[in-house]
């Protein structure tokens, strides 16, 4: 990544949000979700700082941001943490309302709610001499935003959605608590209101980086999910497929049904099983490719709401087969089909359910239950007793899926035929299992010990056929 399209600098809040520049939530990011677990964490923090004998700055984590004029940025990691400090900063425009409506200092006052607004919260287009807000939210969260928290307006509750409700708690607690904290600390509540605002633009830090497009945010990803920060390449991807249909505006009625789709599988697989299954999904219809070079792939081949669409339709139908697979307790396999795919996880193998997705998906019930039953053969005399490595193994299940998938093999004899090359004869099988010593030093090794003379009778029902 060249360091033009690449940027990384340490900046305080007051650096982020002065000089003109703005932030925006991409239409198709996650709305809102703090709740106060969050709030309170944050106002800690901040409290910890603001004390004259307090911390001299706060590190807030990475903001990922994405820019192509280098004034106006796509938020793609530290929306929540951005919007919670705008409703803190609205919290102290709203306590300094009060104290004007109460006469006290109101003309001091004034100016320091007008000054504030300007610099924090919307600045003048000096062409047009119309505000601009420094930070618009994403499709969901943005109206009820702009029309009732910046201006400071009546919040409605009534048929708002879940986001929208705790934008406006989150709000209103901040209101609560910058209140409680002036009126007991005494002295002047608009200069420590104003100071509140000083001490959270100068003493909070934040790592800041800034990339020209997608493809330099995925790479940043990479590197920060390396480092141990947490941030989901499966979420960019979505945020792309949700670009596209964005970007046709006869389309925009789909993105709410890309949203629920996508929504349903994500409850159904967990945030940490996605990946796993897109990247599974992927490579047994397309190519093989490694979990890194996922979402660059999927970007260059997915640029139509037809696309997007396709995509989508194919991972709703192996998702039901991947869970089923992965979470044999609970699938609706007949019991002998459930028994084999036990032995597999027995065995800790889950490099055949590529194959087995696309077997599923492709051949007959008969078929698929022969080809289940070879997987196991093969895996068990090729990895468990012959101790081979998995590579040559794991790229023969994809290829033979892929041809599956496009119909050049139609029947479970096909596949295994064209899985010959990693399937051990009998002769070698014989010896590597009598060479095989089997400890008891690892639970692996103690879970088919006990199961040895069970093992021997699956690998007689299993004989290739």
């Amino acid at each position: 990544m060249s360091a033009t399209n690449f940027k990384t600098e340490n900046n305080t809040y007051r650096k982020l949000i002065s000089n003109g520049l703005s932030y925006r939530i991409p239409h198709f990011q996650p709305d809102y979700c703090w709740s106060e677990n969050e709030w309170e964490d944050l106002w800690v923090d901040v409290m910890g700082f603001v004390q004259a004998d307090g911390k001299a700055a706060h590190y807030m984590g990475y903001l990922v941001l994405q820019s192509s004029d280098n004034k106006t940025f796509d938020v793609i990691e530290g929306q929540q943490r951005l919007t919670t400090l705008m409703l803190i900063i609205l919290a102290v425009l709203k306590n300094l309302t009060r104290l004007i409506a109460e006469k006290k200092n109101p003309e001091n006052n004034q100016q320091r709610l007008d000054q504030i607004r300007q610099s924090y919260i919307a600045y003048l287009d000096p062409v047009t001499l119309v505000p601009r807000p420094k930070l618009t939210l994403n499709r969901n969260n943005d109206v009820y935003f702009q029309n009732y928290l910046i201006p400071l307006n009546h919040l409605p509750q009534a048929g708002c959605n879940e986001s929208e409700l705790r934008l406006c708690k989150a709000f209103e607690w901040f209101v609560m608590k910058i209140s409680e904290y002036t009126k007991t600390a005494g002295g002047d509540e608009g200069v420590m209101l104003a100071s509140l605002v000083e001490a959270i633009s100068d003493r909070l830090l934040f790592t800041v980086i800034s990339v020209t497009d997608e493809l330099n945010v995925f790479k940043v990803f990479e590197t920060l999910n390396a480092r141990g920060v947490r941030l989901s390449s499966t979420d960019l991807l979505k945020n792309h497929l949700f670009s596209v249909l964005y970007a046709d505006k006869d389309h925009l009625h789909e993105m709410k049904v890309l949203e629920d789709r996508w929504d349903a599988m994500e409850v159904r697989l967990g945030g940490e099983n996605f990946p796993d299954f897109l990247l599974m999904y992927w490579v047994t219809r397309h190519s093989f490719i490694t979990q890194p070079e996922l979402f660059r792939t999927i970007r260059s081949c997915v640029t139509s709401r037809e696309k997007v669409f396709e995509l989508l339709q194919g991972m709703e139908e192996d998702i039901h087969t991947y869970l089923a697979l992965t979470q044999v307790e609970s699938s609706q396999w007949p019991v002998d089909l459930k028994e084999y795919i036990r032995d597999l996880h027995l065995l800790r193998l889950s490099q055949p359910f590529s194959l087995l997705m696309a077997a599923h998906r492709m051949l007959s019930a008969s078929d698929f239950e022969r080809v289940l039953r070879n997987c196991i053969a093969i895996s068990f005399r090729y990895v468990v007793i012959g101790s081979q490595p998995t590579n040559q193994q794991v790229s023969m299940y994809y290829l033979v899926a892929q041809k599956i998938s496009s119909g050049d093999i139609r029947t479970a004899a096909a596949a295994l035929e064209a899985m010959q090359s990693i399937y051990p004869s009998d002769n070698e099988f014989r010896g590597a299992f009598s060479a095989n010593e089997i400890g008891t030093t690892t639970s692996r090794c103690v879970s088919w010990k006990n199961r040895y003379q069970e093992m021997v009778t699956i690998m007689k029902v299993l004989a290739l056929t």
